[in-house]
């Protein structure tokens, strides 16, 4: 099993629209290296957080389950969309997207600034400077020290 952080703006998405569909698609992922984390290392029961991004209080707000390998994103062969790329198409796609299910939101979420504050946690590339990756890895030592601070 592996272990990801994977970021969204709650406006556009959030851990409680998650909550309300029970299972759903995580699409409108357009970086090359997440799409490959996507293809090459998730795989079905690898367990995620839901990090609410670029909002008032960025943070961890809950927990989710990957329930499908990936897939084409749907999503970038349609002009009405947000995530549109006319380099993608049903022949020939060039984006992926997993199915998640929700686990749980977290009753306290941990914070980036909360996260900032744990040399334990110093290696996370979110804590990084220049990352700006919607799906990164996460080690079993960092997803254990984050889920203790859930509690």
């Amino acid at each position: 099993m592996k272990y990801w952080l994977m970021k969204n703006e709650p406006e556009d998405y959030s851990v409680d629209d998650l909550e309300r569909a029970g299972i759903d698609h995580w699409d409108g992922i357009r970086n090359y290296q997440v799409r490959n984390f996507m293809r090459d290392d998730m795989s079905v029961g690898d367990q995620a957080f839901f990090y609410h991004s670029n909002c008032k209080v960025p943070g961890i707000y809950g927990m989710m389950e990957i329930v499908s390998e990936a897939y084409p994103d749907h999503t970038a062969w349609d002009p009405n969309q947000h995530y549109y790329d006319s380099r993608s198409t049903p022949e020939s796609p060039v984006w992926l997207m997993v199915d998640v299910k929700f686990i749980c939101k977290f009753e306290n979420p941990v914070t980036l600034k909360e996260l900032r504050t744990y040399p334990e946690l110093s290696d996370m590339r979110i804590l990084q400077r220049g990352n700006r990756l919607s799906v990164t890895p996460l080690s079993l030592e960092h997803w254990k020290f984050i889920l203790g601070l859930t509690n």
